[in-house]
Parts: C-alpha cells; sequence; structure tokens
C-alpha cells in the first residue's frame, strides 16, 4: 500500500466532513444563532472573556487540544495494524470529534461560558456535578504532569529544539501586542509570525541549548520540569490575549505548515507503507484491539479533553455563535489531519517491515520516537530538507503541541479549583493566584513525590488518561443530549457516539483493573476504580432525566 492514497483518501474524507456533514449538525441541530449574545460579549473582561476573531480562536483551540496526543496514541497504535487506526481517525474525526467539540463549546456558550462540571450541575444535579468535578480534575492532574515530563524528556532529549520552544512565546507576546493593543493587521502579522518561528527552527541546530546533567543535586530534566510549570503558573493567570491565545495561534499556523510540508513529502517521496494491515504477528503482552484501540488513540479521534477545552476557555472568547462551526469542528479536524500525519510517518518512515518491527517490539515501543524519525526521514527524502532539521522541526511540532496544551490545562485546573471554592463557599481557593498555586503544587507533588527527579513521577497515572479522557467524551454528549432534548430537538447525533464510546471505555477501564491488580499497581487500581464509580454514577443520573425527559418532548415535537 501506498501511502499517498492514505493520504488522499483520509483528507478527501474529512473535507467531506467539513463541508457537508458539519453544516447539517450546525445548521439543523444546535441551529446556532449570530443573534445570540455570547459570554465573551456579556462578560468581556480582558482577561478571560475575550471576543475573539475566529481564525485566532481557531488556533488556540486545535493546539490547546491537539498536544502530544494524537502523536503518540495513533503511533502507537498501528501495532494492531493501519487499517483499525486509520479508519478509527478518519471517520471518529468526521463523526465523533467535531461534533463533540462543537456541541460542547454550544453547552458552554449557552451556560455564561461555564464548565461542564459546572453545567452538569444546573443540567442534571448536585451529585452528578461533584462526581464529574473529580474526574476532571484527574484527567487534568493527568494531562498537566504528562506533558511537562514529556515537554522536557524533549529538551534534554534534543538541546536545537530548546531555542524554537522557548523563543516561540517571545514571538507570541509581540504578536498579542500587535495584534490587539496595536490592531495591526492581521495577515500580516500572521506571516511574519510565522517567519519567525521557522527562523527559530533553523536556528535551533546552529545553538543548541542544554542545561547542567545535575545543578544543585537536581537532574536537568527534573528542572526543565519545574520550569515550565512556574511558566504554566505565570502563563495562566496573564489575559488570554496577551500570550495563550496569540501563542496558539501562530503556533497553529506553524503546525500546519510543518504538516503541510509532511504532507508533500509524502506525495513527493510516495513511501511503501511497511507496517502490516492488520498485525497477526503481534510481540507477547500486546492488549486486545477491542476494545484498547478506542483509548489507545483518543485524540485524534474523539477527546474528553476537547470537552474540558471547549467549555473552558473557548466558550469564553467566542465573538459569533455561528464562529462555533470553524472554531469546534475544524479545530478537532485539524487534529485528525495530525494524527492521519503520525499515522503515515509511523507505518511508511522505514525502510523495511523488519525495521518496523525492531521498533515495535512491544505495546507503547513506537510512540513519539516513531513519529519523528519516520516523519523526518519522509521530509528529508521528499522535499530535501536535512534528518537534522527535519527531526528539530518535527520535535519542536510534538512540543509547541504539548507546551500550549500544558498552558490551557493549567488554566482549566484553575478554574476548576476556583469552581470548587464558589460551590463549597471556600473564598481562599475563589482567588486566582491561590487557585493557581494549588493546582500547580499538586502536579509538582505527583510529579516528584511518585517518582524521582527524572519525571517518572509525571507519568505515574498517565495509563489512566485513555479511558478516562473517553469516558468525559461520553459523559459531555449525554449531558449535552439532555439539553438538547430539553429544547425538543432529537439527539442521535450525540447519543449514538456517546453510547459506543460509555460502552468500549467501561470495557477498557475493567480489563486495566484486572491488569492493575496483576501487577500490584495499587494506585492506578484505587483511582481505576474511583473513574468507574464516579463515571457509571454520573451515566445513571444522566440516564434518569433523559428518561423522564424523553416522552414529553417527543410529544412536543409532533404537536
Amino acid at each position: 500500500m501506498n501511502s499517498i492514497f492514505l493520504l488522499i483518501a483520509g483528507l478527501g474524507f474529512m473535507a467531506l466532513g467539513f463541508f457537508i456533514y458539519s453544516k447539517f449538525i450546525a445548521e439543523k441541530v444546535f441551529k446556532f444563532s449570530e443573534d445570540f449574545k455570547t459570554p465573551a460579549h456579556e462578560f468581556n473582561d480582558g482577561i478571560d472573556y475575550v471576543p475573539s476573531n475566529k481564525y485566532v480562536l481557531w488556533g488556540h483551540h486545535f493546539t490547546s487540544v491537539a498536544g502530544a496526543a494524537p502523536i503518540i496514541g495513533p503511533a502507537i497504535a498501528v501495532i494492531w495494524g493501519w487499517v483499525p487506526a486509520f479508519i478509527w481517525v478518519v471517520f471518529g474525526t468526521i463523526f465523533m470529534a467535531g461534533v463533540h467539540d462543537m456541541s460542547a463549546i454550544w453547552a458552554s456558550v449557552r451556560n455564561r461560558g461555564q464548565s461542564m462540571g459546572f453545567i452538569v450541575g444546573k443540567v442534571i444535579g448536585g451529585r452528578a456535578r461533584a462526581l464529574l468535578m473529580v474526574v476532571i480534575f484527574l484527567l487534568l492532574l493527568m494531562v498537566n504532569t504528562a506533558f511537562g515530563t514529556v515537554i522536557a524528556r524533549m529538551m534534554v532529549n534534543t538541546p536545537s529544539s530548546v531555542l524554537p520552544v522557548w523563543g516561540a512565546l517571545v514571538v507570541a507576546f509581540i504578536i498579542g501586542q500587535a495584534i490587539y493593543r496595536f490592531k495591526l493587521s492581521l495577515p500580516i502579522v500572521s506571516i511574519v509570525g510565522v517567519i519567525a518561528l521557522y527562523a527559530l527552527i533553523w536556528a535551533g541546530p546552529q545553538v543548541p541549548l542544554a542545561l547542567p546533567t545535575e545543578m544543585m543535586g537536581m537532574s536537568s530534566t527534573g528542572w526543565w520540569i519545574l520550569i515550565l510549570f512556574a511558566y504554566a503558573a505565570i502563563a495562566s493567570l496573564l489575559p488570554v490575549w496577551m500570550l495563550l491565545q496569540p501563542r496558539d495561534y501562530i503556533n497553529g499556523l506553524q503546525l500546519f505548515i510543518g504538516l503541510g510540508i509532511l504532507y508533500v513529502s509524502i506525495m513527493l517521496f510516495a513511501p511503501d507503507v511497511v507496517a502490516p494491515a492488520f498485525n497477526e504477528n503481534m510481540p507477547n503482552g500486546t492488549p486486545p484491539i477491542m476494545p484498547l484501540l478506542f483509548v489507545t488513540i483518543a485524540c485524534g479521534a474523539i477527546s474528553g479533553f476537547h470537552g474540558l477545552v471547549s467549555s473552558g476557555t473557548t466558550s469564553k472568547q467566542i465573538n459569533n455563535e455561528k464562529d462555533i462551526r470553524f472554531v469546534g469542528y475544524f479545530g478537532a479536524m485539524g487534529e485528525g489531519m495530525l494524527s492521519l500525519g503520525a499515522i503515515i510517518a509511523a507505518t511508511a518512515g522505514f525502510a523495511t517491515l523488519a525495521d518496523w518491527e525492531a521498533v515495535y517490539t512491544a505495546f507503547g515501543k513506537g510512540s513519539i520516537g516513531a513519529f519523528i524519525n519516520g516523519g523526518g526521514e519522509i521530509i528529508n527524502q521528499g522535499v530535501g530538507i536535512s534528518k537534522e532539521i527535519s527531526v528539530t522541526m518535527l520535535t519542536v511540532m510534538a512540543a509547541l503541541f504539548a507546551g500550549t496544551t500544558m498552558d490551557t490545562g493549567v488554566r482549566l485546573q484553575r478554574y476548576i479549583v476556583q469552581e470548587f471554592g464558589e460551590i463549597y463557599n471556600l473564598p481562599a481557593l475563589k482567588n486566582g493566584t491561590v487557585a493557581t498555586l494549588s493546582a500547580v503544587g499538586i502536579c509538582i507533588g505527583l510529579v516528584f513525590g511518585t517518582g524521582g527527579d527524572d519525571g517518572a513521577g509525571g507519568l505515574t497515572i498517565w495509563p489512566l488518561f485513555g479511558t478516562t479522557n473517553q469516558l468525559m467524551a461520553g459523559l459531555t454528549l449525554l449531558i449535552v443530549s439532555v439539553m438538547l432534548l430539553r429544547k425538543g430537538i432529537k439527539s442521535w447525533y450525540t447519543l449514538l457516539p456517546m453510547a459506543f464510546l460509555l460502552a468500549m471505555t467501561v470495557m477498557a477501564l475493567l480489563i486495566q483493573l484486572q491488569s492493575f491488580y496483576a501487577k500490584e499497581q495499587w494506585l492506578l487500581l484505587v483511582l481505576d476504580i474511583i473513574i468507574l464509580i464516579a463515571s457509571i454514577l454520573v451515566s445513571f443520573e444522566c440516564v434518569s432525566v433523559l428518561r423522564k425527559e424523553w416522552p414529553s418532548k417527543e410529544k412536543e415535537a409532533v404537536k
């Protein structure tokens, strides 16, 4: 199989999804109205609530939800074969991810920009809210600690990425000033910003930067983790227009260009996919494809973390409700396109099947390294960019994706802590600085408290990310379904994906329970049980409301 076929087929199906399916959902199901006054206008405070250009906001949403997961998940899941991964990414993006992101933004916009945790309290009840808030907090904890560790290790392993990653912050700050303070032309600012970012990528290998291997008794990885969380804490308190939004926007453009270079390289180099379509020679210990495929590839097909971003930061910046389709659906589609590139790089970036099998010796071994090295080889062969610069570019892509997600994740965790303060009337937690320090302190405590200073603790609870993430997606769709039903709107387009996701994820959680018990991983076992029970109880609460609402609303619709 030639990789060009996968590329054209995947992009073609996604384009049909955007131009046909998303238009149908936007107009016939959610019925977006340009006359609705969005929270960005109603509560405009210049910090969190800011009416934003839809293209700039798309950049924020796309890069915040993408992270490293849409690369890592597919690069691992191809161990089962490229066909299952390809089908799930393409059709999951079209019928699930795009609808999920649009629906979460819409639900939050129609509820004063509040988070899904807060919305469930209004739509379902207080018990469901308390349970869901626990799941949300654990999910954000997984994302922030893992991505902090992943970025730190990237900068240690690839010193050429340090200058571009941190230099991007300076570029983003200048862009924020240019757009909002000086009102300069967005196209001109965008072009100059992208050129500056690629100049930094070119300069990275010329000026590699590295911290000392050990400093004051701590490894360089540990220091990078502390620096990253210190930065994320400061960034989460700044107005979104000053750093977060422009950083996400310019990174989104740069990352799309990088993805375009990879796609063009595939078209020119036309490498064959050496990995099997369905792998019948899997390494010992590889878990069953059903249901693990659907939680291994979360981001890139559908992801509950998207619902947190959609209802946490994106909804507070929607200028016009009709912008939701472009920002939400196309933002999710951008992540699907990244996952498509990861599948091709991890299956066609090898010379032979033997080379591929040498990397995929166990479940999880392929991961991000297969994407970076495979993609670097394709770019080098396709457009002639040196392997060193190609690898640096893809490493920076992954680090910037992870960094923007971490930025947003810490801000979202601050929101959750503040919402806890409001719910339980704890004045100290309502304070932004206290909430941020609490959120970051818990993350750092997990990283260093459950492991050494090499960051291993940051990945302690990551094995639960896939299942927790997909449970959150299913629960978000369930909450939106209740909202639609109460408005007299048939909710099959959200209920069917919800039912599939919850079924696959509960099965995966039960399989993980058995695995954690056998390996005596007690912390993961306890958290797995907590997440499973909380999610089942929230589901019961939602289903109870659905059963009460369905008959009456159906009759109203008939009338």
